[in-house]
């Protein structure tokens, strides 16, 4: 039983290490190569919701081809410390459980980085297991990433969309506009889509989406371009 039980130990110790240093490789090679999918897109594929487009959206746009307005309002909208944590945000994290003890709805406290690390390897359920591991792998991405590429990488893999997957897409199914020629306005209202890509529509937008858009151009306002390079 000792031997069966070292043995169980052994294997299961190896399995860890075996994934850690899989995950931690992948982070390294994703430094300098695109990824040709990712778990979330994947989950999309498989898993369809009621009425989900069959079709699936995507072309990869650099950092340097999207608006710096794109840029600064999904910022500004998701995570308006992100020049500043290194993959967790603790004040965050203190905002939305004080509001929980206040009697509001518990509300998601991740960073853009952890967001990151959820659709690119992760499981879309809210459970602890997968908030510990996204954790773990912001981590990992803030240590191996640098700010401008892990925005890059969330701005090309989040869903804006029914199957429409990443700023360049979804600037031309909304606007019909390359992503490097959006208005503050029009940046604003994909950014206010995040929370529910399936159910809110950029354009034409919904009572709820030009309010959360305007929200956002007031944040973009108060931050100013010259944050985003901090």
């Amino acid at each position: 039983m000792t031997r069966l039980l070292e043995l169980v130990l052994r294997l299961t110790f190896q399995f860890v290490l075996g994934v850690c240093i899989l995950v931690i490789t992948t982070i390294v090679l994703l430094r300098y190569f695109d990824p040709p999918t990712w778990s979330w897109k994947i989950q999309r594929e498989f898993s369809k919701p009621a009425g989900y487009s069959e079709m699936t959206r995507h072309h990869w746009v650099g950092l340097d081809r999207i608006a710096p307005s794109v840029q600064l309002a999904v910022v500004a909208a998701e995570d308006q410390r992100f020049p500043y944590h290194f993959g967790i945000d603790p004040e965050a994290i203190m905002d939305a459980l004080e509001e929980a003890d206040r009697g509001k709805r518990l509300r998601g406290a991740s960073t853009l980085t952890q967001q990151t690390a959820k659709n690119l390897f992760l499981w879309s359920n809210r459970d602890l297991p997968r908030k510990v591991l996204e954790m773990g792998i912001a981590l990992l991405l803030e240590l191996f990433w640098d700010k401008q590429r892990i925005l890059e990488v969330y701005l090309n893999i989040a869903e804006f969309g029914p199957g429409v997957f990443g700023v360049g897409a979804a600037s031309l199914y909304w606007f019909q506009a390359p992503v490097d020629n959006l208005s503050n306005n029009q940046a604003a209202r994909l950014a206010a889509v995040l929370p529910n890509p399936w159910h809110y529509r950029a354009h034409p937008a919904s009572p709820y989406v030009v309010e959360r858009s305007g929200w956002i151009e007031q944040q973009m306002e108060q931050l100013g371009y010259d944050w985003l390079q901090q």
